[in-house]
This record gives C-alpha cells, structure tokens and sequence, in this order.
C-alpha cells in the first residue's frame, strides 16, 4: 500500500517579452540586466528587454552576483575610546575633546573630517556630517537622545563613508520633525546621503514625525543591533540597497517597512536578507524593492495593510520585487491585505520556511513561479499560487484557497509557458475553486499531489486547457464530477477515475483497491465529493479497480477508460 500523506526587463517594472523556452528550463541561470525603457514616463508601457540568462529558477547567490556589491566592512563595529574625539551634548548645545573637526553653533553640531567620534548625552538640535575626507566617518552612539523639531536629528548630508556603531549596553534615541518641505534631501530622523553602516550591540529607536525612520540616498547596511522604528512613512529605507546581515529589527511603519527604490540603475535597487530578526508591521508593503528580494537566513515577521482580513484594495502586500524573490533559507510568515508575495517577473521559494495569509494572491510571479524546497503553507488567500508559469521541483506544500489554490494564467505583460510542472514534492491543497487550474498543460512527472477540490461544478479538482499528462509520481484528486478532468490515458501512468453517484461525505475514508485486494492509496476527505481521481505507479490500464469508503465499496472503474470530459477534455475554463 502506498501512504498518502494529507499536509493541509530583469530590473524594470514592466516585463514585455520572455522566450517560450525558458519557463521549463529546470536548473538555474546567472543573472543580468535588462535593456531599460526609452521613456518611462510615458502612458503605454514601456518595451523592456527581459535577460534571458534570468528564470524562476535562479538561486541568491546568483542573483546577488549581478547585483551591486555592498560597501560594508565586516570589521565596521570595531573602534577604539583612545582615537575617538569624544561629543557630550547637553541639551541645547554640546562640548567636543578636539574641536579640530567639529563645529558647534548653538545646538547644532557638525563634524567635518573622517574619523572616530564617541557621542553622549541629550541634544534637542541636530547632528550634522559634512565631511569630504577620504576614509568613513564612524558615529559611535553611547546613550545618545537627540530630537530636532526642524528636521532630521541626524543628517550626513557628505561623507566618503558613514558608520553608525550602536555601543555596548547602550540605548540611543532619534526623532524629527512632524512634517518636510517637498525639496528637503534629508527627509527621516535619521538621514544619509552616503553610503551608510548600522552595527554594535546597543540599541536604537527611531522616530520618523514627518517622514522616514531611516533613509540612505545611497546604500543601507544593517550588521547588528536592536533597532525599533516607528514613522509614518517608510520605516528603512536604502536607495541602492538594503541589506540586513544580522540585528533585531521592529518596524511600524505607515508606509513601507523596508524599501529601496533605485529606478534607474540595473543591479540596484535590492533587499537582501542574510540573518537576525525583523518585524515589519506596514500600512504599505513590508519590503518593497523596485528590483530583487533575496533572503539567505534569519527570521521576517510582515503585517501589511492590517492583515488579510482587511480590505484588499489597499494594495499593501507583504513583499514586493520588480524582478525576482528568492527566499532561500530562513523563516518567512505574511500576513497581507493584497498578496502575500508579488513580484513583476520571477518567484523563487527555494528553501525557506513560508507561512503566508492573503486577501488575494498568497504567491504571485507574474511569468514564473517555482517551488523547488522548503516548507510553504498557505492559510488563507483567495489564490494561493498564480504565475505564468508554475514548477513544482520538491518541498512540502499546504495551500487554502477561497478560488484556485494552483492558477496558471497569461501575465499582465509580456509572454509565459502557461505550463503547470509538478516533479517533485508533497502537495496537499484545499480550494474552492479549481484545485490545479492552468490556462495550458499540466505535466506530472513525480511527487505527491492530493487536491480537495471545490464540491459545486462549475470548477474542477484538476482543470488544464491543454489536458493533463501524468508519467510518474501519486495524484489523488476529489471533487464534484460536472467539471471532473483525469490525466490523458496516452499517459505513460495510467490512471484510474470513480464516480460516487451518493457522493462522498467529509470525513470518510477512502481507498483504492486492486482486483487482487491489494490497496494501493488512501485518503480522507476534508469536503463533499463525487469524484476521485487517481493516478500511482503499478496501476494498468484495462484492470478494474474498487473505490471503498470506509470499508465498504461505493465504485468501481477501469483504469483509463474515464469518464466523459475527464481524459484531458476541456473541464472548466481558468480564468
């Protein structure tokens, strides 16, 4: 008997042409950048270029490769009391060890060259870098409270490099104004227009009053700390990228929790995450990166848009990539007003521990998705999986849907497979619609498919435009028998299809079984249904098999003889 385990332009917005061939290319590619559009203001969408050399398929480090590399130094933290040019502020102004290359006017402080300064003590005023020296300037924060009503409470408006270096046992505080002129550059309470390092072991709160949290015009890397933001725009924000490498990290953010948003270069314009924690709860997006999402390790907690029992037409979904997400390693759980995951091109669960809630799309890519490790559960969404193209190589797979748990559709722009490839994997679903619904063809090469269909016709357990062919692996799929769809009996595995005519109840038992009594497959069914399909090794066709439902026989059928409409015939239509 066979055990059925039931477990409920590569950087532009716009993706125009992508060749048939690449969406069933089943190892992975290198990176590159796409050809940008020629006017990206206009009103038609533009015509990008989509590299090939890029699919669903592509791991972090590949798509890390073709990206710009981070500035961050892996020695960053490390500083030392005897060189720094220690700051006390004091409320209304400051006092400095070597006034060389700090400047104080009031409770406005300057610091002008690279080196070392070790700050203490509260400033309601601002801290200000401006420094054209080679070399970074470190900004060592040991109980630091600085709070500016006119504008950023730290602005390096110039430096070569800066570094922040949240000192041991030390808490620090920032916040700003309550609003920004629409020209101002330094728009969060913690603003950079250098490359910027966050580190040490200390702690940091941010308030972002009229803007941001956290905002670099340039990159943004996160080694450590305990850092909590709170502003009413975007909470981190890097233009180039965002990379968090470790720390505690806890957003509330009226717009989007972590973002870049480079427009205009190819390798720019990513999120990665490679460890620690982060908390993001975000009436925008979670992470919005106008490229690439990548995460390698550590743990993300997202609440977008209140939840998925919120209105999905906030748009607020958990992570967002112009381009491609691969979630690789690590601990992922969404909870989103629209989808869960979005990206323009490209999806990637290829290792991760994905727990997602949508109020539409759990995973959307709009030309290829791919499920290649990992664990993803699906808790709720209206379609827990819709791409272009789907694969599903090997994982273990739950998905709820209130429509079709598994929609492969034509993406809103540019050109896709429309294939469903399922050659791996333990795959349950539970949908109210169409259980595997593809717009083209559905392959089974291998793994473990269960599908509880819808229980009224009009949608199918299985519905595939261009038939369905089965060559290796287990299907069992149940649903109402108006719109039922089995594997092509041309199949090189046979499959074998009942019809209940009492109907099968929730929660009987059911069993396949050979004429010699062998049973070759069993289920519970979670819903109403009428027909079953099934679909193992060992089964020939011409040989009559039995469908018993606990304990007693209520079908009998010949395998590849199934019923009208069920041998790879139109069943219902995917939207």
């Amino acid at each position: 008997m066979t055990p059925l385990h039931e477990t409920p332009s590569r950087r532009r917005l716009w993706l125009v042409a992508a060749p048939a061939a690449l969406a069933l290319t089943l190892s992975g590619c290198a990176s590159g950048a796409a050809t940008p559009a020629a006017n990206p203001d206009s009103t038609a969408e533009p015509e990008t270029t989509v590299d090939t050399t890029l699919t669903g398929f592509a791991t972090a480090e590949e798509v890390l490769a073709g990206n710009q590399q981070t500035h961050d130094d892996p020695a960053a933290g490390e500083w030392s009391e005897a060189d720094a040019v220690k700051i006390e502020l004091d409320g209304s102004g400051a006092s400095a060890s070597d006034s060389a290359d700090v400047t104080i006017d009031g409770a406005t402080v300057t610091i002008s060259a690279a080196g070392t300064y070790l700050l203490s003590g509260d400033l309601e005023g601002q801290l200000v870098v401006d420094s054209e020296d080679e070399g970074a300037v470190t900004l060592v924060l040991d109980g630091v409270d600085i709070s500016n009503a006119d504008g950023a409470a730290i602005d390096i408006a110039a430096a070569d490099e800066a570094v922040i270096v949240l000192a041991e046992g030390s808490a620090s505080t920032l916040s700003d104004a309550n609003g920004y002129a629409e020209d101002v550059e330094a728009n969060a309470a913690l603003a950079s227009a250098a490359d910027l390092t966050i580190t040490g072991s200390g702690a940091l709160s941010v308030a972002g009053n009229g803007n941001d949290g956290i905002a670099s015009r340039d990159g943004l890397v996160i080694q450590s700390g305990t850092i909590d933001v709170d502003a009413v725009d975007d909470g981190i924000r890097g233009k180039d990228h965002l990379v968090v490498r470790g720390g505690d990290i806890a957003v509330d953010a009226g717009g989007d929790g972590l973002k870049a948003d480079n427009e205009e270069d190819a390798d720019r314009g990513y999120v990665a995450i490679e460890d620690g924690t982060v908390a993001l709860v975000s009436g925008g997006d979670g992470i919005d990166a106008y490229t690439d999402v990548v995460q390698t390790g550590g743990t993300v907690d997202i609440e977008a848009g209140r939840g998925s029992t919120s209105d999905p037409e906030s748009g607020a979904k958990g992570i967002v990539a112009g381009t491609i997400a691969v979630l690789e390693s690590g601990v992922v759980n969404i909870d989103a007003a629209d989808d869960a995951i979005n990206t323009n091109a490209y999806l990637h669960l290829a290792g991760a521990d994905v727990t997602l809630a949508s109020g539409d799309d759990a995973a959307h890519a709009e030309l290829q998705l791919v499920v290649s490790d990992g664990d993803v559960t699906v808790t709720s969404s209206v379609e827990a999986l819709e791409g272009g193209q789907i694969t599903v190589e090997d994982g273990t797979i739950a998905l709820t849907a209130s429509d079709d748990a598994i929609n492969v559709s034509e993406p809103d722009a540019g050109t896709a497979e429309l294939t469903l490839v399922i050659a791996g994997g333990e795959l349950v679903v539970d949908a109210g619609g169409d259980g595997l619904d593809a717009n083209g063809p559905i392959e089974i090469t291998g793994g473990t498919v269960i599908v509880h269909g819808p229980t009224a016709d009009g949608n199918g357990a299985v519905d595939a435009d261009g038939g369905v062919t089965i060559s290796g692996g287990t299907l069992l799929a149940l649903g109402p028998a108006g719109m039922a769809q089995a594997p092509s009996a041309d199949s090189a595995q046979a499959t074998v299809q009942f019809t209940a005519n009492g109907g099968i109840a929730p929660g009987t038992v059911l069993t396949i079984v050979s004429a010699s009594g062998e049973q070759l497959g069993t289920v519970t069914a979670t819903k109403q249904a009428q027909n079953v399909v099934f679909s193992a090794p060992g089964l020939t066709n011409g040989e009559t098999y039995t469908l018993v439902a606990d304990g007693a026989t209520i079908a009998t059928a010949v395998a590849g003889q199934q019923s009208a409409g069920g041998m790879g015939g139109p069943g219902g239509a995917p939207r």
